[in-house]
């Protein structure tokens, strides 16, 4: 089976394929970027965000960044074109940015994303969620994690995956005398269930 994975992998490469990230400063969106950077598998990675990022490992000199203003996502239509595949680990909590911060970020700029990534040329989308979406919830968490699911289904990526993790808990939630990470992610396909379309 990895000979197999090795060869599928060694294909893609062929394909000299280039991907966005969005979401990568957050504790999924870094451990995905480290993983394709050591995988090797997009020709280009470009980080878009709110922010510059500043890296120190020679790995990540490579990297292509667009600085976008998420308010205003359709004025930077450009950074989301020409990208064949799209990571989607952008998103925030209730605590850190009240009920409407957390919709606007975890639907709204997810959404736009995903629509201007379709309009760029992306045909592969894939979106961090959260066990449990369901866009009929009564819990807003889970209603609008699903709901945006349902919203970048509908607009018909040749493959859109779906990835649900559990609750996630990470060293910039514990106290600093803890040392330990409570979810380490070393492959992106491990964080979920992933659906394709």
């Amino acid at each position: 089976m990895a000979g197999n994975m090795e060869s599928l992998e060694e294909e893609f490469r062929l394909q000299n394929r280039s991907c966005f990230i969005l979401g990568a400063t957050g504790e999924t969106g870094r451990l995905l970027l480290k993983e394709l950077l050591d995988r090797n598998l997009f020709s280009k990675i470009t980080l878009i965000g709110r922010r510059q990022v500043t890296f120190e490992d020679k790995a990540y000199e490579n990297l292509g960044q667009e600085v976008v203003d998420f308010e205003k996502l359709e004025d930077y239509a450009p950074a989301f074109q020409g990208h064949d595949v799209g990571y989607c680990c952008l998103g925030t909590t209730k605590a850190k940015a009240g009920a409407e911060g957390f919709v606007r970020v975890d639907h709204d700029y997810v959404l736009k994303s995903a629509e201007l990534a379709k309009a760029g040329g992306s045909s592969q989308f894939h979106l961090e969620s959260s066990k449990g979406a369901d866009k009929n919830s009564g819990f807003l968490y889970l209603k609008v994690k699903g709901q945006v699911e349902a919203g970048i289904e509908a607009l018909g990526f040749d493959r859109f995956s779906i990835y649900r993790p559990a609750a996630m808990v990470s060293n910039t939630m514990l106290k600093p005398e803890q040392k330990t990470e409570i979810l380490e992610n070393k492959a992106i396909h491990t964080l979920g269930t992933s659906k394709t379309t």
